[in-house]
């Protein structure tokens, strides 16, 4: 299973599709590898910008990206970039862009790049259905984003067919036994030896490094002399990365949202579950909070004691979900930290949770689809594969099955309801094809322009402790800490007027907040 830390957006933007039975809409077709030696300068393409096309099935069908508030349309072109950044004449990899063009009043300032994290999440698909949320910044911004290497229609990453990933993802995630742990195993090398018979050309350039060079070139392509940049979950690593390879490079940029550098994957995993359980707390004692009675528990208490039974319940017995798929334990425990993402998504948790009593899994269900990138028609995105496969490029370690044992009572004190699920997720990069590139990023940017850091207080994602983290690796005189005090995944999106404030001063007018600010 993967690592939860980076898929946010994509995630999130999902569920709400999902949970009121429409799709999210991108831009259409699968963009291949060059055959042959790109030559040239790929610093001076022209990007030939054309009207977005509908996505196709494989990427959750529906309708090309809805109009802008103000009848601006969204454009879509492909950048070539070297597959091999240590062969940059090499063959060539198609990187899909999406954008829309600054409407004033004020004077344009460049393009704003957008990554929505993951690493996984198609930003090429996202950034429409955020436009009306980033309008203030399209005054003097061309909005960008992409899908990065081995995303989406960047010649994505492909691993097992849909009806092998439902049943992977239906699959006891957190074995219990000898034979649950042998099945695991066996499971999580067949994904990854897939991933490697379909992908193999691809696997080995799929580093966050690699990513970050994507970036400087797309700044030359876009004629920009700065990168200007807003970094979401995942993206806030991405965004370190570029930082330190390209210090002179940096323009105005915000992370948010932010992943500590400084982790091991072991200690990002547990620091995941310490999150997700800090979510859960917070979101049973809401629910008991309110006016009216809470339908799944009178107490914080209980209301957490309620869903580690039913939890309990359906590793022994799964409930009716999708039909034909049921609601395994480890189908819910997905969808569960899903809804924990966004405060948003925690009234359509508390009927899930309520029909999931009844008998009923469906809504639980629908949140572990958005998690995992299933459409309603049954078709994944390339999610969770590319998620994996980065991942693995990045991360060194390779964990056992025996070292993960060891570990289990420390993740279970750490959050009983998720600590085992993540726990076991560590062996995703086990037998990967690929060495990983570091126990950690480097993210140290000396030189760089001021780069806005916002952490949240209720992230279960990346805890908050993340941002400062992310702040002493950056450097001295480079970040500027601004904290959140919230519920939710990220900042700025939570459309807390404070945080808006203060990252739309930045990028706009240039005016740095006062490292330490306060928002709530």
């Amino acid at each position: 299973m993967p690592n939860l830390r980076g898929l946010r957006a994509a995630a999130s933007t999902a569920t709400a599709v999902l949970l009121s039975s429409c799709v999210l809409a991108g831009c259409g077709g699968i963009v291949g590898i060059g055959g042959g030696g790109g030559g040239g300068d790929l610093t001076t393409q022209e990007l030939d910008w054309k009207d977005c096309p509908a996505p196709s099935e494989s990427e959750g069908g529906g309708s090309t990206p809805s109009p802008l508030p103000n009848g601006g349309t969204w454009e879509c072109a492909t950048m070539q970039a070297p597959l091999d950044w240590n062969r940059p004449h090499g063959d060539t990899i198609g990187i899909a862009l999406i954008r829309a063009r600054a409407d004033g009043p004020g004077p344009r300032l460049g393009s704003l790049i957008f990554n929505f994290g993951g690493p996984g999440g198609s930003g090429v698909g996202t950034l429409p259905s955020f436009g009306p949320d980033y309008a203030t910044l399209r005054t003097r911004y061309d909005l960008v984003s992409f899908d990065p290497r081995g995303v989406g229609r960047s010649t994505g990453v492909r691993c097992e067919s849909d009806a092998q990933l439902d049943r992977f993802f239906q699959q006891d995630a957190m074995p219990d036994n000898a034979a649950e742990r042998r099945t695991y195993e066996k499971n999580t090398r067949q994904f990854n030896a897939a991933c490697e018979k379909n992908s193999a050309r691809i696997l080995p350039h799929l580093r966050t490094t690699d990513a970050a060079r994507d970036m400087d070139l797309m700044r030359q392509v876009l004629g920009d002399d700065k990168l200007h940049y807003f970094g979401i979950s995942y993206g806030t690593e991405l965004g370190g990365v570029y930082a330190h390879l390209f210090p002179q490079h940096v323009g105005r940029a915000v992370l948010d949202g932010v992943v500590d550098p400084t982790q091991t994957p072991e200690q990002g995993s547990l620091g995941q579950a310490k999150g997700f359980q800090l979510a859960m707390d917070n979101f049973a004692r809401d629910c008991v909070s309110k006016s009216t009675p809470c339908p799944i528990g009178t107490s914080a208490q209980d209301v957490e004691k309620r869903i580690a039974r039913l939890l309990a319940q359906l590793d022994a017995k799964p409930i009716p979900g999708i039909p034909p798929r049921r609601l395994t334990q480890t189908a819910a425990t997905n969808g569960i930290a899903q809804a924990l993402y966004s405060k948003e998504l925690w009234a359509p948790l508390t009927e899930g949770l309520q029909q999931a009593y009844a008998g009923d899994g469906r809504i639980i269900m629908l949140l572990s689809d958005a998690m995992n990138g299933r459409s309603e028609n049954g078709e994944y995105s390339n999610i969770i594969p590319a998620n994996v496969a980065i991942n693995c490029a990045d991360q060194k370690p390779r964990y056992t099955p025996e070292y993960v044992q060891q570990k289990l009572p420390e993740f279970q004190a750490a959050s009983p309801l998720f600590g085992r699920f993540l726990a076991w997720g560590m062996l995703s990069c086990t037998d990967w094809a690929v060495p990983g590139a570091a126990d950690h990023p480097d993210v140290s940017a000396p030189g760089s322009a001021p780069i806005l850091v916002v952490g949240n207080t209720g992230d279960p994602a990346t805890p908050y402790e993340g941002a400062k983290k992310m702040a002493d690796a950056l450097g001295r005189g480079v970040a500027v800490e601004l904290t959140y005090k919230g519920q939710g995944h990220g900042a700025y999106d939570s459309k807390n007027k404070c945080v808006q404030a203060a990252v739309n001063g930045y990028l706009l007018e240039g005016k740095v907040p006062a490292s330490g600010t306060v928002c709530s």
